[in-house]
């Protein structure tokens, strides 16, 4: 028996999918049934996933692409369908916040804000509108946006970041509206994650005690605990829900 959350003939493109949340998303995508292509920079990890993938008896295709390059995204997607004959799923999980992006106002290149904003939400639009007519084409397209606790409320000294996933969460919104019926655009909002990014965050006692004095679940996420919302949004168990973005995030935002 099939399940509303059963991906089976689902093709799903997952951006930043090599490592981290990207990863775990990419995996439970296949165990739902989804033909997956990871996309990222790192071929090695990227190799590794699709190897996990496949020997769980899942289809997947790794794809090395910039999703700040337009060429690599568009050639992304013409290998996706090439492989598997659409995309019916979008997963736009590849983002960024360097060190050197964080800070007071002032202290913030406008380099460091554009280049962080080229990942999180240029780099989204450039993936989900190439993959615009594959999406369109396949009734019941998805896409779902990787957001953060940070595209819902201020975060201080992470200006850049923030702008980028405040984006992300309105052109979420934006999109919903243009493409619905036919294409579904939601996001999640994951709040802290135990991923090798905060691993320094994690080791310092203080910044992590405020973190978890904030979290009434009183931990950090496991990446895997994102990926089921994902999984959740893309399947035809969300088939009434678009233009919207789920908090997961411990109920860090419910203060």
């Amino acid at each position: 028996m099939t399940t509303p959350f059963d991906l089976d003939d689902t093709v799903a493109l997952v951006t930043g999918g090599s490592r981290g949340i990207g990863r775990a998303i990419a995996l439970e995508l296949a165990t739902a049934g989804a033909a997956v292509v990871p996309a990222a920079r790192s071929t090695t990890e990227l190799e590794a996933v699709a190897q996990e993938i496949a020997a769980d008896g899942g289809d997947a295709l790794p794809v090395t692409a910039d999703v700040t390059d337009p060429n690599a995204v568009a050639d992304a997607v013409d290998r996706a369908e090439a492989e598997f004959g659409s995309v019916d799923v979008v997963v736009n999980n590849a983002g960024f916040n360097p060190d050197d992006a964080l800070g007071r106002p002032e202290g913030v290149s406008t380099a460091d804000f554009e280049r962080t904003l080229g990942v999180n939400l240029t780099g989204a639009y450039e993936v989900t509108t190439a993959a615009a007519r594959s999406l369109h084409e396949n009734d019941g397209g998805a896409v779902v946006n990787v957001a953060s606790v940070g595209g819902l409320v201020g975060l201080p000294r992470q200006h850049p970041y923030v702008a980028s996933k405040h984006g992300l969460v309105g052109l979420t919104k934006s999109l919903a509206l243009d493409w619905a019926p036919d294409v579904r655009v939601n996001a999640v909002a994951p709040g802290y994650v135990s991923t090798d990014l905060t691993t320094e965050l994690e080791s310092n006692d203080r910044l992590r005690q405020s973190i978890l004095d904030r979290t009434p679940l009183d931990r950090f996420a496991d990446p895997e605990e994102i990926a089921g919302p994902v999984v959740f949004l893309a399947s035809s168990a969300a088939s009434y829900v678009t233009g919207s973005c789920l908090a997961v995030d411990g109920g860090w935002t419910a203060r």
